[in-house]
């Protein structure tokens, strides 16, 4: 008997489809890999099993990138396992060549990506053969309850339908491989043009992110504080006192002064002189006060749960998604995490009544309890009904919202329970009515030396509190009303203060905000056309953000500083690179805008994938022939001039794009000819100076130890970095300087002698002695022409020096005192710890206090933090 195959994106989903077509199709019996009965058999990929990538022809291995290789664009793309989802991928591809099976139904998620997992897979089952000779329709779902499953199967979508999706779906998956292939090699090459490897990696999603923390990086560096005065007065009314700031009633926003506000003053002396007309002086008041209502927000995508989680327990966009993966994989309490709807198909009413009734009537754990009542509150007052605000077909994609399932939560770790505590409040309160308040704005008028001037105070009441209830706001803060004043009332201007300010530079990105920057990326495009085609997706996806911003912090483009995003120098060169090169479009959100305008038109078959293709291909060429156009010295930019003088001629030092030059006294010079020669690398040893640092070398002609420099070879290693005067050139010269001792090893392994030191303790491996040597501690047997014993630790270890005192203590009892500056090189983060010796590794370790571990979860971030 023939069959048709099923192919699901993810195991949930087969056993969705298998639960809802038994009552028509009859009953599955369950195999290792799939489901099968009379009809039917049901099986799913886990996400993307195979990944496109280049014939092996086209393949350059990573030492040997060169422009000599460039521009990659291969006739084809050859496919490659994913190596995590082998045994599924065989699985899936021993069914689609059963003789048995006739027919392939595409049941994966109803979009872009979907349709490529589908295809691909197809693809590599075939191999190098002529393609799978089966028909293949689409079941297209954007609800998964068992009545849509199966109606869906009564309206499965054919080949011809799909073709469209399914050309736009490769076109941009190959796109991104050439762009990326090309726009990396390239940028690497050039710098890399003079020895070294010096991976420089761009990206259609990737180098557009970080473009953007980059310009407000630039807008806080140019910044200049502008000092302005407010007046802020305190008025006695019969019932109490209040306070009123000074406003201009005539103010109008000034399109060429974006710091100008209604309530500032740009002088003391207006300031001061308002004030003193004001002081002691009766004050008229008029008072107008209007209903307000607020909606709850509406339900969470994965970007939106991942602002919340960052903003509200500081969790990296990766750590949400973690945990998000884990409460709807594992404990099943959430529906699928990875969407970029806010919305509920419209024929989840019901469902969303059954929940309610399983929070109303489940016993859940600890805080999550009092949400119970709120949901009883919910079903007695009818309050889940059908409304667009969250039960819209048309705002549903791939997927729908983010809510709990009908599972009740078992065993939830303390931060599982914080996100599904999250996500149960606002499924809660988007049913709820709106919160009400009564605000209230009150001007108080001073009529001093012929002048009036006037004072604004606002006040809000909770009236209602509506959803704001879920969230314990049942009662409106006390601070927020305002004392009454009877009509007709005039008060006196009890005190006034003058307070002295300074504007302040756009704040930093952090996960929370450049989260949202990327989604609404597309407001910053100028194109109508292509601002219309990114409305709806940004940058990246809900579920590709978190991974390109943690790529970012990988490849030091990104430092974060508490929860701060910084651009490092290595960042900033890439923008200079880029824009010098005039390939400026990888950096802009254009590049997304008009890839999604004509995938569109692709799939609506209005653009013809062979176009598309020999446009991106173009573009690659582009990117490449402009790299080998210049020379790394004249790569023009907005280079800055350093405050710290020349130290071989006291002229001016300038940056270019690879060095920082001597320009001459004048400041005149374009390029290192017009001064005395003295010029130092910007990256020496793979590592990226920042400016405080080079400013620090040359003042002090010595900085360090700095971590973060790459041998040849590609080891790591830490340094300090000196300026030192070469007489034979009559200049400086920058050179690494590791200790003497570590020097006079390094050229002749000869023995070293340490007798002019006193030991710091037993060697806890051979009981020799441990002496100082260069940056590190290290036993006597570990140095020198006969090495019989490997004992060495840093004297800087992630940024926290360790003083002679705690490795004598370290050596003696095992353990030093509790030292508080390590920074974790992954998070930029600093932690407390103490360094202990495993006798069990044979090599220094941290510890953690008590109390911070005291749950596993605890242990294990905190074993997270010391692997940096």
């Amino acid at each position: 008997m023939s069959k048709s195959l099923i192919i699901a994106e993810k195991p949930s989903v087969a056993q969705d489809i298998v639960r809802a077509l038994t009552p028509v199709a009859g009953k599955f019996e369950k195999h290792a890999e799939h489901f099968e009965n009379d009809r039917y058999v049901v099986t799913s990929a886990v996400g993307h099993l195979v990944e496109i990538k280049a014939p092996e022809a086209y393949e350059v291995k990573r030492g040997k990138w060169s422009f000599n290789h460039l521009p990659v664009i291969p006739p084809h793309f050859e496919l490659a396992p994913i190596d995590k989802a082998k045994s599924r991928l065989n699985a899936v591809v021993k069914l689609i060549k059963r003789k048995d099976v006739t027919e392939l139904i595409n049941a994966c998620d109803a979009g872009r990506e979907g349709e490529l997992i589908f295809r691909l897979i197809v693809q590599y089952a075939a191999g190098d053969k002529k393609p799978i000779d089966k028909p293949v329709r689409r079941l297209w779902l954007q609800s998964m309850t068992p009545q849509a499953i199966r109606d869906g199967f009564e309206r499965l979508r054919g080949e011809e339908q799909m073709r469209g999706l399914s050309d736009a779906a490769r076109s941009r998956s190959e796109a991104d491989w050439l762009v990326g292939i090309n726009g990396t090699r390239a940028m690497t090459a050039f710098n890399s043009r003079d020895g070294g490897f010096f991976l420089t990696t761009v990206g259609r999603v990737q180098t557009p992110t970080l473009s953007i923390v980059v310009e407000r990086e630039e807008k806080i560096r140019k910044h200049v504080a502008r000092p302005y005065w407010e007046v802020k007065a305190t008025f006695d009314a019969q019932a109490g006192q209040y306070e009123g700031k000074w406003f201009d009633p005539k103010f109008k926003k000034d399109p060429n002064d974006a710091e100008a506000r209604a309530d500032r003053l740009w002088d003391a002396a207006t300031a001061q002189a308002i004030a003193e007309a004001v002081r002691a002086q009766p004050a008229s008041v008029s008072e107008e006060a209007k209903p307000s209502s607020q909606s709850s927000p509406g339900l969470y995508d994965l970007t939106t749960l991942q602002r919340e989680a960052n903003s509200r327990f500081g969790f990296s966009a990766k750590t949400t998604l973690s945990i998000a993966q884990a409460l709807y994989e594992k404990h099943k309490v959430l529906t699928y995490p990875r969407t970029d709807s806010r919305f509920l198909p419209e024929d989840y009413v019901n469902v969303a009544r059954d929940t309610f009734d399983m929070i109303a009537n489940e016993d859940l754990p600890g805080p999550l309890r009092e949400l119970s009542a709120h949901a009883r509150k919910g079903l007695a007052e009818g309050y889940v009904k059908p409304t667009k605000r969250v039960f819209d077909n048309a705002k549903v994609s791939d997927h729908f919202a983010i809510i709990p399932t009908l599972q009740a939560p078992k065993s939830l770790t303390e931060v599982e329970a914080k996100l599904y505590d999250l996500v149960v409040k606002r499924f809660i309160a988007v049913f709820y009515p709106a919160a009400e308040f009564m605000v209230t704005t009150r001007i108080s008028t001073v009529q001093a030396a012929g002048k009036e001037h006037q004072f604004q105070t606002n006040g809000k009441v909770l009236v209602k509190p509506g959803w704001l209830a879920v969230y314990g706001r049942e009662e409106q803060q006390s601070d927020a009303s305002l004392v009454p004043v009877e009509k007709g009332e005039m008060v006196r201007t009890e005190a006034v203060d003058v307070l002295p300010l300074k504007t302040k530079p756009p704040a930093r990105y952090n996960e929370a905000t450049l989260l949202s920057a990327m989604e609404g990326a597309g407001k910053l495009v100028d194109d109508d056309e292509l601002r219309s085609a990114m409305a709806e997706k940004g940058l990246g996806t809900p579920a590709t953000r978190a991974a390109i911003i943690e790529g970012l912090l990988t490849e030091k483009y990104l430092l974060r500083e508490g929860r701060e995003l910084i651009p490092t120098a290595k960042a900033f060169q890439l923008m200079t690179l880029l824009r010098g090169l005039a390939v400026e479009d990888l950096t802009k959100p254009e590049l997304t805008g008009n890839w999604e305008y004509q995938l569109a038109q692709m799939e609506h078959g209005k653009l013809k994938r062979e176009e598309f293709m020999a446009a991106i291909a173009a573009m690659a060429e582009r990117i490449v022939r402009k790299a080998k156009e210049y020379d790394r010295d004249t790569i023009p930019g907005d280079y800055v001039t350093l405050s710290v003088p020349c130290p071989n001629c006291g002229g001016v030092i300038k940056e270019n794009y690879r060095r920082f030059s001597c320009v001459g006294r004048s400041g005149g010079g374009n390029g290192e000819g017009a001064g005395c020669g003295f010029s130092i690398s910007k990256i020496p040893a793979g590592r990226s100076f920042e400016l405080p640092e080079v400013e620090q070398l040359l003042r002090e002609h010595r900085i360090g130890p700095l971590e973060g420099f790459r041998s040849k070879a590609g080891w790591p290693f830490t340094a300090e970095l000196r300026l030192v005067r070469d007489e034979e050139a009559n200049n400086w010269k920058m050179e690494f300087d590791f200790g003497e001792d570590a020097k006079k090893e390094a050229e002749g392994g000869e023995e070293v002698d340490f007798s002019d030191q006193e030991s710091l303790g037993a060697c806890p491996k051979c009981k020799g002695h441990v002496y100082e040597h260069g940056t590190s501690y290290v036993c006597e047997h570990a140095v020198g022409a006969h090495v019989s014993c490997d004992f060495k630790s840093g004297k800087v270890i992630l940024q926290q020096p360790i003083a002679r005192e705690q490795m004598s203590k370290l050596l003696a009892t095992g353990k030093t005192d509790l030292l508080e500056n390590f920074v974790s090189n992954k998070t930029r983060r600093k932690f407390k710890a103490f360094l202990t010796y495993d006798k069990k590794e044979g090599k220094v370790g941290f510890e953690f206090e008590p109390r911070a571990a005291k749950t596993p979860a605890a242990k294990k971030a905190a074993r997270k933090v010391a692997a940096g």
